[in-house]
C-alpha cells in the first residue's frame, strides 16, 4: 500500500501494525512532517519498530522510478495543494504520478474535503475523462461515511473536523491496462 501525501505518517504506521506481512510506503514532499514516524518505523521490531514501513520524500509528480507500478493499493487522505488538484483532475502531472505507481487492477482511494471557506475555487468533483487519460477508471464518487473517515487515522482529518464540520467525498478509481 502506498499512502500519498502521508503528512505525519501516522496512517502508514497504523496500517503497518495491522498488516505486518505487507509493505506500507508513505510519500510526502515534506520530510519534516514524516520525521517522527520514520524514526519510529526504523526502530528494531522489539522496540516498537515497523520493518514493513518506509517513507519517501518526493512530490507525486516526480516520484522515483523504483515506485513504478509498485502499489496494489493507493490511499490519499485529505490532500492539499498540488496533490488535491491532481486528485480532482486539475493537475495532469500529479494525476499521472498517482496512476504511475499503481499496478493494473490496483485501487486508488481518496478522501477529499473542500469547502468554499478554503478559498481554493475548486469543487470536490472529478471528470472521469481526466482519469481515463491516465489509465484510471473512476468506479465510485460519493459522500464518505464516518467510519471511512475514522479508518484513515488521519490527524489532519481530526484537525479539520472532517465529516463533522466539513463534508468529505470518497473518490475511488482502479488502474486499468491501456
Amino acid at each position: 500500500m502506498v499512502d500519498l501525501g502521508t503528512g505525519d505518517g501516522r496512517s502508514v504506521l497504523h496500517v503497518a501494525r495491522l498488516q505486518p506481512d505487507s509493505l506500507v510506503i508513505g510519500v510526502d514532499a515534506d520530510a519534516a512532517s514524516m520525521r517522527e514516524a520514520s524514526r519510529r518505523a526504523a526502530r528494531p521490531p522489539g522496540k516498537g519498530g515497523f520493518p514493513n514501513a518506509m517513507f519517501i520524500v518526493s512530490s507525486v509528480s516526480s516520484m522515483p522510478t523504483e515506485l513504478d507500478a509498485v502499489a496494489d493499493e493507493v490511499r490519499i487522505s485529505f490532500p492539499w495543494g498540488s496533490l488535491l488538484r491532481g486528485v480532482l483532475g486539475r493537475d495532469a502531472g500529479v494525476l499521472a504520478g498517482i496512476a504511475h505507481i499503481a499496478k493494473v487492477g490496483a485501487e486508488v482511494r481518496a478522501l477529499v474535503s473542500v469547502t468554499a471557506r478554503d478559498g481554493l475555487a475548486i469543487a470536490a468533483d472529478v471528470d472521469p475523462a481526466d482519469y481515463e487519460a491516465h489509465g484510471l477508471r473512476v468506479i465510485e464518487t460519493r459522500p464518505a461515511t464516518r467510519a471511512e473517515i475514522e479508518e484513515t487515522n488521519s490527524s489532519w482529518a481530526k484537525r479539520l473536523k472532517a465529516g463533522v464540520d466539513r463534508p468529505v467525498a470518497l473518490l475511488r478509481s482502479v488502474r486499468v491496462d491501456r
